[in-house]
């Protein structure tokens, strides 16, 4: 799983990318501060399992905070978007393709309006946000397009003298940006595409790039910078216009400052929670930040909003699930850590799909299954359910 972090620059999406990930990297109040993509692992939260059996568990990857169990996702943050990027602007397509590899996105705006077109900060309200919203659709789809138009007269004329089926040589031509052949026969049908690939127009391609960059790549917006004068203003009024847009209103800075702040032991706070303890003497800097954070975000929102992105994108977008191995007579590996793993997969898995995950053996020897919390034997189709904690018996 690789979720890719984008946007125009100076929104904000490098501290967004270090508030998940909290990795070093360089932020800056000027365009293009990032240049080289930064890779990093965030997390999303679930409610543990341990509790449930009495335990106290050790995870391998991620972590767990009372009961909270985050588990890790795979990050990269590359340069700030501007129009024009598809065409090499702003060093756009080198931008574009190291995202080639990612499952979905996340669109970092400044909700506050606060930067302008080509990223340089202007004052609060001065630019409308939405058209941010509507430049980096564009700039997606015309990548797609792009690679789907290059050489597309030769192309659909060799599908025609050598019979290929279309979803075939349209998922090898965009087999980079993880097109495969059933997302490419699924959307040639929803488009209502002819089957003679040749008679398809310019329109057709510009409309078959857009939805297959939609299946590919899904999206969610991180509404950044909404504690800024107008900011809740204008996440309001973007819901209201783009309401088949997931769009979550978030402060990044915000959210860094709380986990620097439980970094160095100066509070207690876990992400995605509403509020925090202090723990630590603080000076009246940091006091004074902190109640910023605590009036003006966590009590106004509930939370800063990054973990909400996240969590959001993976499980409401993405529809996954997250499932532990486990064993019902022990729950401990060989190391002695108590359910030291949490796989996320695709909602509607089932057991064999789970045996896979963990090792290409175990499904290929697989016998079946026990549901752990029920101490239940379910075959190789039985459908996981979010939490599940499964073991796994497989022949030798």
């Amino acid at each position: 799983m690789l979720v890719g972090v984008v946007g125009k620059p100076n929104v904000g999406k490098s501290t967004f990318f270090k508030a998940m990930t909290l990795a070093e990297v360089e932020i800056a109040n000027y365009p293009f501060a990032t240049i080289k993509p930064n890779q990093g692992v965030g997390y999303v939260k679930i409610d543990c399992v341990d509790k449930e059996f009495g335990k106290q568990c050790d995870p391998r990857t991620g972590y767990c905070i009372n009961g909270k169990r985050f588990v890790p996702v795979e990050l990269i943050d590359v340069a700030g978007l501007v129009p024009g990027a598809h065409e090499g602007l702003g060093m756009g397509n080198q931008f574009l393709d190291d995202l080639n590899q990612a499952d979905a996105l996340i669109h970092v705006i400044d909700v506050a309006g606060s930067t302008n077109e080509k990223g340089e900060p202007v004052d609060p309200g001065s630019y409308d946000p939405a058209e941010d919203i509507k430049f980096l659709e564009v700039e997606f789809d015309m990548w797609y397009f792009r690679i789907l138009k290059k050489g597309w007269e030769k192309f659909a004329r060799q599908v025609k003298q050598e019979s290929k089926k279309i979803e075939t040589a349209i998922a090898k031509q965009l087999s980079g940006l993880r097109v495969d052949e059933e997302i490419a026969k699924s959307s040639i049908k929803e488009l209502n595409l002819g089957s003679s690939i040749a008679e398809w127009s310019e329109d057709d391609l510009m409309k078959l790039a857009s939805l297959l960059r939609k299946k590919t790549k899904p999206m969610i917006i991180a509404a950044n910078k909404v504690d800024l004068s107008s900011g809740e203003a204008n996440l309001k009024r973007l819901k209201e216009e783009f309401k088949d847009y997931a769009i979550v209103g978030c402060s990044a800075e915000s959210e860094l400052a709380l986990k620097e702040a439980a970094k160095k032991e100066l509070i207690e706070y876990i992400p995605g929670m509403d509020d925090f303890k202090i723990n630590g003497d603080l000076n009246d800097q940091q006091k004074k930040a902190l109640e910023y954070i605590k009036e003006n975000i966590l009590k106004k929102y509930s939370t800063s909003g990054v973990q909400n992105v996240m969590d959001d994108l993976i499980f409401k977008i993405l529809d996954m699930i997250c499932i532990f191995p486990g064993g019902v007579n022990n729950l401990v590996d060989k190391d002695g850590n108590c359910l030291p793993d949490c796989f996320l997969l695709k909602d509607k898995s089932t057991a064999l799909d789970f045996a896979y995950k963990i090792h290409s053996d175990l499904g290929d020897k697989f016998i079946r299954a026990i549901d752990v919390k029920t101490k239940r034997t379910v075959g190789k189709d039985h459908l996981l359910k979010n939490r599940d904690v499964v073991e796994i018996v497989s022949g030798k």
